[in-house]
């Protein structure tokens, strides 16, 4: 079985501020699995460590204002090419990122506010027919992905 993970919950130091977001619950379920690790952010060049972007508008940017969004967004389609034609189980990814975010994201503000929403790639596999989690949910509900919800 295939699943995709965001990579910096399998212990990859890829996030803005050079750190990871290891998920012992993630990594446990996806142990003996083919897993596809993403990143969007690496993959659009953003660098690591990295100024941090939030949705403003519909646009990705960065906290000074740049857009970053054309670069995250091609990212997002080389990870849906990259995915084509192959089966996969289920999508884990990174709550409230702004590619990642299944159910909340920030709210472009950078003051820490959330708000109910998905992060880029998040909803491109969402439309694209993937079953995408939230990682939050093997936290705190103890999500089994093979069981139907």
């Amino acid at each position: 079985m295939k699943i995709v993970v965001s990579a910096c919950l399998l212990g990859e130091n890829c996030k803005y501020n050079g750190g990871n977001n290891l998920c012992p619950p993630v990594v446990a379920y996806a142990e003996g699995k083919e897993v596809i690790p993403v990143c969007p952010e690496r993959l659009a060049g953003l660098g690591i460590p990295r100024t941090p972007i939030e949705i403003v508008d519909g646009v990705v940017r960065d906290k000074q204002g740049n857009s970053v969004d054309a670069a995250l967004r091609e990212a997002v389609e080389k990870i849906l090419a990259q995915l084509e034609n192959q089966e996969i189980a289920c999508v884990i990814l990174k709550s409230r990122s702004p590619t990642c975010g299944v159910k909340q994201v920030y709210d472009g503000t950078f003051s820490g506010t959330l708000v109910d929403g998905m992060g880029v790639l998040a909803e491109a596999l969402q439309k694209k027919g993937y079953r995408v989690l939230d990682a939050e949910d093997f936290i705190t509900n103890g999500v089994n992905p093979s069981q139907k919800e």
